[in-house]
């Protein structure tokens, strides 16, 4: 294959079209574009080489990941059922070329410089490889979901989150009993069942948002991802499941601190969005939210002495979006004994080389500095013991 022949077949993916935005591959387009053209050719060839010594030096490594993580219209149908034929044809016709462009070496182009060193090529599968994507699309996932596991929004866009806490759940201990249930019920979301919306309501530091975060880490490799979602953006949140409803993966959508003012639009919002509308719910989606308030609304008193001729139906709505959540799990600050449990814990877990007697006198006297017991103190209190800042 000459270089004009691959240029034309590169310009003319249809299927991994995506892949002709990639700086790497844009550079190498360039670069044949640039052949016979005097000193741009060297200095095409050059920007390529950069780039390909920029992420690693090896060409073929770096066009497989491309094409393995490729967001096109064939790995987005296949899990909906076999594709077109001539779709099909397409795809693995593109398959064998850029199997065959991965093993391109400078030594492969005509009229190269010998000032020129060149990349580094490797033995790999492009078709392989990506058949298995396609294969286990529903687990692997595509584009920035192949790459990334969480995510927040923003401009009604998913946004990656490059570095996720690395919470996992062995590192929460003492709350195996209220974890339970909503492990169940991750797993009924990851088989494809009718999971709940989840509710975690309780004390603050009693590790409500450690939880959902532990969780979306712990099953990430099964295809769940975690989309945070911020209370002012409620209202995207149609729109965003719309576009959810047909990705192959499992998808949390994790609104942390969740409460309400009486006459706060976002309530309605929410409301919908559980149960309600005329939209309903992707299955492959469920809401976990945490909250300190058990009803999810603050109430005072001039708000119950008002002059609202129904209040009674009027406190029955604003209880009533709490009662859409399928499963609410209490978290409450640990006692004494459950305390010093998740300290010993956590101190076994890290390797804090202190005595149970002396361990359990300085954090019980570092929680009644801190204001009580919670999760939050023992942790923070094995932190600054192994850290050195607390001291006997």
């Amino acid at each position: 294959m000459d270089v004009r022949e691959r240029r034309a077949r590169l310009g003319a993916l249809a299927v991994f079209r995506d892949l002709l935005r990639d700086p790497a591959v844009r550079a190498l387009d360039a670069a044949l574009g640039a052949w016979g053209r005097g000193d741009r050719y060297p200095r095409r060839l050059g920007a390529f080489e950069a780039e390909v010594f920029a992420r690693g030096g090896d060409w073929s490594r770096i066009l497989l990941e491309l094409t393995a993580r490729s967001e096109n219209v064939c790995i987005r149908q296949c899990g909906n059922g076999p594709l077109d034929r001539s779709l099909l044809s397409a795809l693995e016709e593109e398959l064998r070329f850029l199997q065959d462009l991965s093993q391109l070496r400078l030594e492969d182009l005509p009229d190269v410089p010998e000032y020129l060193t060149g990349w580094n090529t490797s033995a790999v599968d492009i078709p392989g490889e990506y058949r298995r994507r396609m294969e286990q699309v529903h687990v692997l996932g595509y584009g920035m979901f192949a790459r990334f596991h969480a995510f927040t929004v923003k401009d009604g866009r998913l946004v990656p989150v490059k570095h996720p806490d690395p919470q996992r759940l062995e590192e929460l201990p003492g709350y195996e009993r209220e974890r339970e249930p909503i492990l169940t019920n991750t797993e009924v979301l990851l088989s494809g069942g009718p999971a709940n919306n989840v509710l975690l309501y309780g004390d603050a530091g009693a590790g409500k948002s450690s939880t959902v975060k532990a969780i979306a880490n712990e099953y990430a490799d099964r295809g769940l991802r975690l989309v945070e979602v911020k209370k002012h953006q409620l209202y995207e949140l149609p729109d965003l499941l719309d576009d959810l409803a047909e990705n192959p993966l499992k998808f949390l959508i994790f609104i942390d601190d969740l409460s309400f003012t009486v006459n706060d639009d976002n309530f309605a919002a929410l409301k919908a969005i559980l149960e309600g509308s005329a939209g309903g719910r992707a299955g492959n989606t469920a809401v976990y939210a945490t909250s300190n308030r058990r009803h999810l609304i603050k109430e005072t008193l001039s708000d119950r002495e008002g002059d609202d001729i129904h209040a009674g139906d009027t406190r029955q709505e604003l209880m009533s979006l709490a009662a859409r959540f399928g499963l609410t799990v209490t978290f409450q600050n640990p006692d004494r004994d459950r305390y010093l449990y998740i300290v010993a814990r956590l101190a076994e877990r890290c390797g804090l080389d202190m005595g149970e007697p002396e361990r359990s006198v300085r954090a019980e006297a570092f929680a009644i500095r801190a204001g009580g017991r919670s999760a939050r103190v023992a942790k923070q209190f094995v932190e600054l013991c192994r850290g050195g800042v607390l001291h006997s």
